[in-house]
């Protein structure tokens, strides 16, 4: 049994003549069709070439472009050829200039010799497994393009919608329903001439000069109206990424190609020397009798892809934002957002900072500046405290500073005087720990002594500005651990939610809290809302605080008992 390659060249010629040679020394005669947009001298200079091996011919050319009829009457011609030149040929494959065989070309024909009536064509139908990328699936069949996808892009975007908009659909004038797959197909001779020796190919292909990428299913679905088997895989080795483009294999994807124990794969870079050295040479298979199996490698493409889209928690490329509709985690670790702590307790940050391996900031949002621990100018990774620097990309300064400071537990102040530009980002940043005491903005107004009209002034503002802020973090597309309390549920049991944040902060051990931070003094703060409300600002988010609130004592430790003996 003889297997007959027909190659589809249109650049690279150098490494094309490279795997010619290498098909017809081992027995495959060779036909190719080279892209008529390659000039003249050097077609000529590519088939001088190969003109010493007599099993190497050259077919008729076409001018050939991406997504048109001119691939499908590109391998027509070559066929027609390989057929009527080369009657031993039991088996053609349709291979590019880039295709590269990974395994001997011996193994290929045994295998192919064990499945004489066997067609390798991937083909499947729209409905059954939907993986074209476009937004083209059913419609590819029905409408007509006549015009390039590539080089006139609105005339076809305007034809489609036309067309969808008249309610036309194209008869189909097949007997099986349309199919989809890999243009790149192993079909047998007899399969093969029944496609081209069709009394009906020219009703065929007049429906498929019209199809949208007709090299995707023109074989694809003729093969099964003619074929005795078909087995839906192609015996190319071919990835495809998350936007349908092909994946190109380099040097270091050796031992990768290997595993996949596939006969040929493509897209092979044209510079990949160590790979065209390796599995051109006549070395033997290291398993002759390996079943095909890409999905060996499937996971190393899923992970790819993962990737490309996410990224690295975390990290940001300079060229490129991650897309945020992709899943894309802003931050590389977690960390804790609390909101009215600092305004209700005294020394709340250093009493916070005892407790493990963190680092508790002070409203990094703040109008005025950062301010870091300690009250640093600059921090890990140059970040500065310039408030102006800062809000050029709020975002991306919380990422760089979560970045810079992996291994240790950020925790950072917010609340309504702060830059809100944060707010979505946090939200969305599944690795935020969100803790909010609504209200406490009224605190250091309560503590302030200021004119009360300006009082009043500014909490409608505060109270404003936070009601929008909890629309958003009670949105749907919050993915941060918020908990809400209102102040006055807060201050009646505060060792709960104090519990909860620095068990979120203790990255190893948690300790058990026995006494709260000193709280501020609190008394005549009820009277001090009631005020408000008197003057028509009704402080809401505050909750039901008690107008005659007195702060309870803590109760005080007690020893363990023990034993005096003698």
């Amino acid at each position: 049994m003889t297997l007959g390659v027909v190659m589809i060249v249109h650049e690279a010629l150098h490494r094309a003549t490279q795997l010619a040679r290498h098909w017809a020394n081992h027995g495959c005669p060779v036909v190719i069709h080279v892209d008529k947009k390659v000039d003249q001298d050097t077609y000529d200079q590519f088939a001088d070439g190969l003109s010493d091996l007599d099993n190497i011919l050259f077919c008729e050319r076409h001018q050939c472009e991406w997504g048109t009829w001119s691939l499908v009457a590109a391998s027509q011609t070559a066929s027609e050829l390989m057929l009527d030149r080369f009657p031993d040929v039991q088996h053609v494959l349709l291979a590019s200039g880039s295709c590269l065989p990974l395994r001997p070309i011996s193994e290929l024909k045994a295998y192919l010799a064990d499945r004489p009536t066997t067609d390798f064509v991937e083909s499947v139908t729209t409905e059954d497994v939907p993986w074209a990328v476009g937004g083209l699936n059913a419609e590819r069949f029905t409408l007509r393009f006549p015009f390039s996808w590539r080089h006139r892009r609105k005339l076809f975007d305007a034809y489609v919608k036309l067309q969808r908009k008249l309610g036309y659909q194209r008869r189909i004038p097949l007997s099986t329903p349309p199919h989809l797959g890999s243009q790149w197909w192993c079909l047998t001779r007899t399969t093969l001439s029944a496609i081209l020796e069709d009394p009906r190919r020219p009703v065929n292909d007049a429906y498929f000069r019209r199809v949208w990428i007709p090299d995707e299913s023109y074989y694809q679905t003729l093969a099964r109206q003619y074929s005795k088997k078909v087995e839906s895989r192609s015996l190319t080795l071919s990835k495809f990424d998350f936007q349908g483009k092909p994946h190109m294999f380099y040097d270091d994807h050796l031992q990768l190609l290997r595993r996949s124990d596939c006969f040929i794969a493509r897209k092979i870079w044209h510079k990949a020397d160590r790979l065209y050295d390796s599995f051109l040479s006549d070395a033997p298979s290291l398993n002759a009798s390996a079943e095909p199996n890409p999905g060996k490698i499937d996971r190393v493409f899923a992970k790819a892809v993962d990737r490309r889209t996410k990224g690295r928690p975390g990290l940001q490329m300079q060229s490129r934002f991650p897309h945020r509709r992709w899943g894309a985690t802003m931050t590389a670790e977690p960390y804790v957002v609390l909101e009215g702590f600092t305004e209700l307790f005294k020394g709340f940050e250093p009493w916070l900072s005892s407790f493990g391996k963190v680092r508790v900031h002070g409203h990094l949002f703040a109008p005025d500046r950062v301010h870091f621990e300690n009250a640093e100018t600059e921090y890990f990774g140059a970040l500065s405290s310039s408030a102006p620097l800062r809000d050029y990309n709020p975002g991306a300064f919380l990422t760089n500073l979560i970045w810079n400071t992996r291994g240790e537990r950020q925790c950072f102040q917010f609340g309504p005087a702060d830059n809100q530009d944060i707010t979505w980002d946090v939200t969305r940043d599944a690795n935020a720990r969100i803790h909010v005491i609504t209200g406490a903005w009224a605190v250091p107004l309560f503590l302030s002594n200021g004119k009360f009209s300006q009082v009043r002034r500014e909490a409608a503002r505060l109270q404003r500005i936070e009601r929008e802020h909890l629309s958003i973090l009670q949105s749907d597309h919050a993915r941060a651990r918020i908990r809400i309390q209102s102040l006055s549920d807060f201050v009646l049991n505060p060792i709960e939610p104090l519990q909860d944040v620095v068990d979120q902060l203790a990255i190893r051990e948690r300790p058990k809290l026995k006494e709260t931070p000193e709280m501020v003094h609190l008394g005549g703060f009820g009277q001090f809302l009631q005020n408000l409300k008197n003057q028509g600002m009704h402080p809401h988010l505050v909750g039901d605080f008690p107008s005659d609130y007195v702060a309870e004592r803590p109760l005080p430790s007690r020893q363990a008992p023990y034993l005096v003996t003698k």
